[in-house]
């Protein structure tokens, strides 16, 4: 896959603006590890609570306790949260407690209970859950643990889904400046994920969902070349892998594709053209990004083919943030659009594709030959 670069001068403008921005906004703190402390319900009964699970190549803060830290762990802690949902939610939010106050079940997100758990513990709640595929979440760069806890709790809310979600949390520095860092730390967890997704298969027996966003990609690209090279394709077999805005270069991207080969299921990739965090990535790494390629460049369309992955735009999603790198927080109307029919597309073929949020449809802008669009 080769496209245009974007010029150095452009590159270094669209960074600084994005970092000024950015910082703009994180003035006001970000939730810290007390938003994970268990909140009394009293007798108020919520309308809806998630259950989550967690695996973490983070260190705990303290034995027993369900405070983690940035510092990597050699074995994976384990953990269960109920979640209550406020409410007021509002699809792709997640309504977080007033800095400095506890969360209050009544308006913002507030665990309700936890436990400690060990990989037994884990697998056997993805055993006998439920019926439906269990889903892993595999967050991004610039992540503290309580965010992409509840960032999966508002995922799982919006989205309706039925299988049990389990959150893969790598231990991000959860700072700006910690993009080196944090690609680092990425790598260090790829084997606990790759043995994660062999265990929740063969305790199942059955297809495990993953869906990964921005520096997840990268983590979740390496953990499939990982059971790839360890000769479980019966894994893979069982795998549908979703990855929105992956921050991985597109070089590296068709070299982990020539090892992994292809799936039984298709790696489907949400893209987006104007995903200015990515910009930025490009910049830091010096090479284009595979989630911000161009679905409708027939260079694209004919790359996705031959690698045997489907490339998706979603750039018709209204963005969530100025940066237009998490228009996936919009689950809702995401996952209502890619299970509507389309004429030409299904996320089961490989090829280019773009989201029409409007129209609600799922369509090729190179008529290629494809079946009936299934989630």
């Amino acid at each position: 896959m080769r496209f245009p670069t974007v010029g150095l001068s452009r590159q270094l403008l669209v960074a600084f603006s994005l970092v000024s921005a950015v910082g703009l906004t994180s003035c006001a703190g970000r939730p810290g590890p007390e938003t994970l402390g268990t909140v009394a319900l009293n007798d108020y009964q919520p309308s809806r609570v998630e259950t989550l699970y967690s695996v973490t190549t983070r260190d705990r803060a303290e034995p027993g306790k369900n405070v983690f830290t940035t510092t990597r762990t050699r074995e994976p802690n384990y953990a269960s949260f109920d979640i209550s949902i406020p409410p007021n939610h509002k699809p792709a939010n997640i309504e977080w407690p007033k800095p400095g106050r506890k969360p209050d079940p009544k308006t913002d997100f507030a665990v309700v209970s936890q436990s400690v758990l060990d990989r037994a513990a884990l697998l056997q709640a993805v055993r006998t859950q439920d019926k439906a595929p269990p889903v892993v979440f595999v967050h991004g760069y610039n992540y503290n643990f309580q965010e992409s806890l509840f960032r999966l709790a508002q995922l799982k809310t919006d989205s309706n889904l039925d299988g049990t979600p389990v959150l893969f949390s790598w231990p991000s520095l959860a700072a700006l400046p910690a993009y080196v860092a944090d690609k680092e730390s990425a790598t260090y967890s790829r084997d606990a994920l790759a043995n994660l997704l062999s265990d929740m298969t063969r305790a199942r027996n059955g297809q495990v969902d993953v869906f990964a966003h921005s520096m997840g990609g990268w983590l979740t690209m390496e953990a499939l070349r990982q059971l790839r090279l360890e000769g479980k394709g019966d894994v893979l077999n069982r795998l549908r892998v979703i990855m929105a805005a992956p921050d991985i270069d597109e070089g590296v991207f068709t070299a982990q594709l020539d090892v992994i080969g292809r799936m039984r299921t298709p790696i489907t990739v949400l893209v987006a053209p104007d995903d200015r965090a990515l910009q930025v990535s490009s910049f830091l790494g010096a090479g284009n990004r595979v989630g911000a390629l161009d679905a409708r460049n027939p260079e694209v369309a004919e790359a996705a083919k031959r690698n045997g992955v489907a490339i998706v735009d979603i750039s018709s999603l209204e963005p969530t943030d100025v940066t237009n790198h998490n228009r996936f927080f919009d689950v809702k109307q995401l996952a209502t659009t890619l299970s509507q029919p389309a004429a030409a597309a299904t996320i089961g073929d490989a090829g280019a594709f773009v989201l029409d949020a409007a129209a609600q449809t799922v369509s090729s802008p190179f008529s290629l030959a494809a079946r009936v669009l299934r989630r």
